[in-house]
């Protein structure tokens, strides 16, 4: 008998496990039409009808159950196999896709503590945002702040919580009312999310808009206002007196997390460098005095209160 597509196979086995074909195509990053073709081609190829289609749901039928258990099997292994194979290269680049942000501010100034710390280790940073393609972009970890939906087939360990916090140049008054407040259109709810955090009022102030949460924060530096950042990405300039937080900062509900298609418990690159970032983002906050933190400490800075 001549074997079915490998594609179909794929597209079957992701349809089965979530019993969806939208929710398939979301994770294979295809239209919900295009998994239902592979899923019909493979049925016409068979001869055999694999779902019950009812009331725009599928079912398994009990030939799809039986299938779906050899497919399942048959792709974790070959994904196992797979990932051996890359750990068995001894000159692997861990390619990292990190938040513009985040990188910027926060962790290319630490990456040569990392590098000196696992000279083995090549890593590529690419800079990106939300939902990431793993297999297509050559990607083996992702830095994202979980304000988007990842799919559950992705395993994910969180490093930290996000603290945020209005930030200004030192010797800027230390107010809300009759300030430039800088917000920024990747984080349109910034300021209204840490006013109703901290209880306050919405102040009468300047408004300045920037197109990156970025940039509004250099523009902070600058001396234009006061912004809302990240304590992770303001640290440095704490700890230098170039920027101060007037009111502190709050947990906003949000975190960071390292995300990745391989379980992070395999002694792996990816295992060391999310032990690594891991580590950091605890020291950082605990730092800033907003957590407590055991771990022994890696050089750094002197501490910012």
């Amino acid at each position: 008998m001549k074997l079915p597509p490998l594609n179909a196979l794929r597209y079957f086995d992701i349809a089965a496990d979530t019993e969806s074909f939208v929710r398939a195509a979301e994770r294979l990053h295809v239209t919900h039409g295009a998994v239902s073709r592979q899923v019909r081609l493979l049925e016409e190829h068979l001869g055999i009808e694999l779902f019950e289609r009812r009331n725009r749901a599928i079912f398994l039928t009990a030939a799809g159950r039986e299938l779906h258990g050899t497919t399942q099997a048959l792709f974790d292994q070959l994904e196992s196999t797979l990932q051996r194979l890359q750990q068995q290269q001894p000159d692997k680049v861990l390619v990292l896709s990190c938040e513009p942000t985040i990188a910027m501010r926060w962790l290319i100034p630490r990456l040569p503590g990392f590098h000196t710390a696992h000279p083995d280790i090549q890593l590529h940073l690419v800079a990106a945002g939300g939902p990431v393609d793993f297999a297509r972009g050559g990607i083996d970890l992702a830095l994202r702040r979980d304000d988007f939906q990842w799919g559950r087939h992705l395993h994910s360990r969180k490093i930290c919580d996000e603290w945020v916090g209005p930030v200004c140049r030192l010797g800027l008054e230390r107010a809300l009312d009759g300030q430039r407040l800088l917000h920024s259109r990747t984080r349109l709810e910034a300021w209204p999310s840490w006013l109703r955090l901290s209880g306050r009022a919405t102040p009468q102030a300047t408004r300045s808009e920037y197109e990156h949460f970025y940039l509004s924060i250099q523009a902070a530096s600058a001396g234009l206002g006061l912004a809302i950042a990240s304590a992770l990405m303001v640290r440095d300039e704490l700890a230098s007196g170039q920027l101060q937080a007037p009111f502190g900062f709050l947990r906003d509900g949000s975190a960071y997390h390292l995300l990745s298609p391989w379980p992070l418990d395999d002694g792996s690159p990816c295992q060391r460098f999310a032990e690594w970032v891991s580590r950091e983002g605890q020291q950082c906050l605990a730092q800033l005095g907003l957590i407590q933190n055991d771990e022994p400490a890696l050089p750094s800075p002197p501490q910012v209160r």
